[in-house]
């Protein structure tokens, strides 16, 4: 397995891979895909990054069935987290329906609504795409 930068030919199946899972791409876009996680030339697993200077929105960490409990998951959260401390990122947020305890395993926390910054919270996937039910939640890095 090879975590890398995404070429542009990993943006249609990384969205049919969003898709599969049941995840939102009304309004995912190619330069919101961070990294990508490659097995023998396909493309298995990726996640999505979108930046507001001090704050980040992690988009859809998504990893194909047959590659699920092997790290993946948590080697593209931990690639996603050193490229946005290198960018300036202070704290990166995201919505879950499903894996909050997941996430909690890798330091994120459970945040109020109220809390969110407003780039976040004008963002498609905060304000429309993502159920009001979806759990909040954001880490502190750098």
């Amino acid at each position: 397995m090879k975590i890398r930068e995404p070429a542009k030919a990993d943006f249609a199946p990384v969205k049919a891979m969003l898709e599969d899972a049941g995840l939102p791409t009304e309004d995912f876009a190619p330069e919101y895909l961070a990294f990508v996680a490659e097995d023998e030339g396909r493309i298995v697993a990726a996640i999505g990054f979108q930046g507001f200077g001090h704050a980040g929105l992690l988009r859809s960490l998504v990893v194909e069935d047959g590659t699920r409990f092997k790290g993946l998951g948590r080697q593209l959260v931990a690639a996603l987290e050193a490229h946005a401390d290198e960018q300036g990122v202070r704290e990166i947020w995201l919505l879950t329906l499903d894996v909050d305890q997941y996430f909690r395993a890798m330091g994120f926390e459970i945040r109020d609504r109220a809390e969110v910054p407003a780039e976040i919270s004008g963002t498609a996937e905060f304000a429309d795409l993502c159920p009001e039910d979806a759990t909040l939640m954001s880490k502190k890095i750098g």
